[in-house]
Order: C-alpha cells, then sequence, then structure tokens
C-alpha cells in the first residue's frame, strides 16, 4: 500500500498545499495507486516524531520518503517501466530550475494573496500555530498582508512571465509532453486555486489555457479537488 500523507484543513477534504499537488500528480503520472492521509498542519510531527517537519510525506509499502521532489527521484528511480517524470536529457536540471523559481519567484506573491484565506480554512489549533508562525515570518499581522493584495496579483502575473512565454512556443514546460517540470508550479497554481477559488488570470492568458490542461492530466485528478468557497 502506498500512502501519501497530504496536507488539509477544517474539512479534510480540502488539500492545498504545492508540494503535496506536486507529489500527487507525479504518483497519477507514473500510474501508480495509492491513498491519501488527511494531515492538518499540527498531526505532520507525528508521522514520524523527530524527523518529520513538512508534508508531503510517501510511505511506499514500508519505504519513507519526505519532500516532493524527493518522493519525484524516487518514483523515477523505483518505477522505470512507467512513464517517466523527467526527460532524458537535462530534465532532471530543468526541474530543480523550476522548483527554485518556483521558491523564490511564484510562492511569494500567491502566499500574500491567500495567507489569510488559508489561516480562515484551518481548525483552532492550526489557526493559532498557522498565525504565530506566518506573522513571524512577514513581520506584520495576516490582515495586513492581505492589505497589499493588489500588490500581490501584479507580483504573480510578473513571475508567471516566463511561463506565459515559453506555452507560446511550446504546450508543456517539458517540451511535448508533460512532466514533473510542469507538475511543479501546477501545484504552486493549486494552491491559490483550492484556497483561493480562482485563478486571477484572463482565460486566454498561455497559463491559464496550459493550467485547464493540468486539470485534465491523469484522469481528471486535480479537477476534482474539493475547492474553499
Amino acid at each position: 500500500m502506498r500512502r501519501l500523507y497530504d496536507l488539509c484543513g477544517r474539512d479534510p477534504e480540502l488539500r492545498f498545499s504545492p508540494y503535496c499537488w506536486r507529489a500527487k500528480m507525479a504518483l497519477a503520472h507514473k500510474g501508480l495507486d495509492f491513498e491519501t492521509v488527511p494531515t492538518p498542519f499540527l498531526g505532520v510531527a507525528a508521522i514520524e516524531p523527530n524527523v518529520v517537519r513538512t508534508v508531503p510525506v510517501l510511505d511506499d509499502h514500508g519505504v519513507r520518503v519526505r519532500d516532493s521532489f524527493d518522493i519525484a527521484m524516487h518514483l523515477e528511480h523505483a518505477y522505470p517501466d512507467r512513464l517517466p517524470l523527467f526527460a532524458a536529457d537535462g530534465g532532471l536540471a530543468a526541474a530543480r530550475f523550476m522548483e527554485s523559481w518556483a521558491a523564490i519567484s511564484l510562492n511569494p506573491p500567491i502566499m500574500r494573496l491567500i495567507v489569510v484565506d488559508i489561516h480562515d480554512q484551518l481548525d483552532d489549533p492550526d489557526q493559532e500555530y498557522f498565525r504565530r508562525s506566518r506573522e513571524a515570518r512577514f513581520g506584520k499581522t495576516l490582515e495586513e498582508v492581505r492589505a497589499e493584495t493588489g500588490t500581490a496579483i501584479e507580483g504573480i502575473s510578473q513571475a508567471l512571465a516566463p511561463m506565459r512565454r515559453t506555452l507560446e512556443y511550446h504546450a508543456w514546460l517539458g517540451g511535448e509532453t508533460p512532466g514533473f517540470i510542469d507538475y511543479i508550479p501546477f501545484g504552486t497554481l493549486m494552491w491559490m486555486t483550492v484556497i483561493h477559488g480562482h485563478m486571477p488570470l484572463p482565460p486566454e492568458d498561455p497559463v491559464a489555457s496550459w493550467f485547464s490542461r493540468c486539470l485534465d492530466l491523469n484522469e481528471g485528478l486535480a479537477r476534482r479537488a474539493r475547492v474553499a468557497a
């Protein structure tokens, strides 16, 4: 049995972690059966005390793998006969670049946009933890961060410019077929969509079109996701 520990809100079916979405798409890409374990913020430490601090965590028939990129690499090596996640030539390096770009350029403005929405979807103990930890990170209240929404939306659009330009020439970031390089920014945009309810992009934007195609991948796995009301 494969189990993926998957971050959840007050509603255990609301799964919003960008990193968990990367891992779920990677597992589905490989055609592997798995079940998810809904895990609130304060439940993460119980997965493996003094070892696990974040999710996703994959338990693949007793083999524990942490971190979404490490999970993708594990799947690539453990199941080489399945559809590859990384393109043969330079695919791993390109995905590493995408991971860094998302962390530095895309994740921060999205976090500013949805930080209060995340808080509001958590149960009381998680809300207290989330507010304390994120306000320490930002150096201001969550509500003060939300007041910068206009700046955040502009920042998201600007951050997506390299993706937008690439998708004018290629259907997928990996070229002719999707791969983990696509699932990295897709996970981040799913984070925003699940929590915020929508993506602040016009439908004619190449990124919006690509995102819609990603939703259809793996038998529509992501289209079936619970979205915050």
